[in-house]
């Protein structure tokens, strides 16, 4: 596809271009967008269609310019635009045009967009759901188009804006280490559940080298892996059988949580998460030397019960039949 103007530079004038679009050749895709080969539109030929028919000034903002700059794993229903409210504009389908008195600076070459971090801001803004903001919030962070630290000075500088309370929690989860939806979701349970603050992407060296865990609780030795959609393709479950079974003998509990299942069944998995994080606390509290294996169900360590009902373990008298096997 290509702007009127370009083919104007080449030579060919309006009425050359009427022909060919009346041949049946080239296809009118607006006031100034011409298609050269099919009328089918790529997401590219739309993001520029929607800069070029919008008016001066325009470019791509929110999701939209998130799209142009690499992210995948999110499709935008309409394409974002901003362009500065002076400036003369027209409605275009399928675009939804934003005018500001002071819009974002364009970056790059290609398609005018605004810069990464002031997009992620945007979309989450305009998203549809909180859920779905803190998904545009997560995503960039995750493939790396942005870092945390770019992405907390942008977000210093913004004054008025929707959202204020949970996208303040959002992007300070995000920058503190969490890089998946799921991790979110897991540090907003784990406080309502009274849990202390874990270690987002701990780095342990087993025998395959450096491995990174999902949430990590290294006072207790309790570790918490959120398994997406991905762990499930290709390779992948025996990466994580490995590395699952590196941190079983290197004396670590491990609970592995589907983020599929985190979605349907939280409460169970956090009620989960609290009881195991309890036995290992009173575990560490009694000591190796009192510890008398595995206690029948609803016990934790020799000398502690684990109560679904309580934060804490209340301690009970000791059984004299409670002794190490010889």
């Amino acid at each position: 596809m290509v702007h009127r103007r370009e083919l104007g530079e080449h030579g060919i004038g309006r009425f050359a271009v009427r022909d060919e679009i009346t041949a049946g050749r080239w296809f009118r895709a607006g006031r100034h967008t011409v298609v050269i080969d099919t009328a089918v539109l790529t997401e590219d030929g739309k993001h520029w269609r929607a800069v070029w028919e919008s008016g001066a000034g325009a470019r791509l903002d929110g999701a939209s310019a998130l799209r142009a700059a690499g992210l995948t794993g999110f499709t935008a229903v309409t394409i974002d635009v901003t362009m500065p409210s002076r400036n003369r504009h027209h409605a275009v389908s399928d675009v939804r045009l934003h005018r500001v008195d002071d819009p974002s600076p364009i970056v790059a070459a290609g398609i005018p967009r605004v810069a990464v971090e002031p997009a992620m801001i945007h979309a989450a803004q305009w998203a549809v759901s909180d859920r779905q903001a803190a998904l545009l919030i997560c995503l960039p962070i995750q493939q790396r188009l942005t870092s945390p630290p770019r992405l907390q000075m942008a977000w210093r500088g913004v004054r008025r804006t929707s959202r204020r309370q949970f996208l303040d929690a959002v992007i300070t989860d995000v920058t503190d280490g969490a890089h998946s939806l799921g991790e979110l979701d897991f540090s907003r349970m784990a406080r309502r559940y009274g849990l202390p603050p874990p270690t987002h992407q701990a780095v342990r060296f087993g025998p395959g080298g450096r491995v990174y865990l999902d949430v990590s609780r290294d006072v207790v030795g309790l570790v918490v892996e959120i398994d997406g959609g991905h762990h499930v393709l290709a390779l992948n479950p025996v990466d994580d059988a490995l590395r699952h079974n590196d941190r079983v003998a290197a004396g670590e509990q491990v609970l592995r949580i589907p983020l599929i299942g985190f979605r349907i069944e939280s409460d169970r998995f956090m009620h989960q998460v609290r009881r195991t994080y309890d036995a290992l606390s009173a575990r560490r509290r009694v000591g190796p030397a009192q510890w008398c294996g595995i206690a029948p169900a609803g016990h934790g360590p020799t000398g502690i019960v684990i109560s679904p009902a309580r934060s804490t373990p209340r301690r009970y008298r000791r059984s004299p039949r409670c002794a190490r096997p010889r």
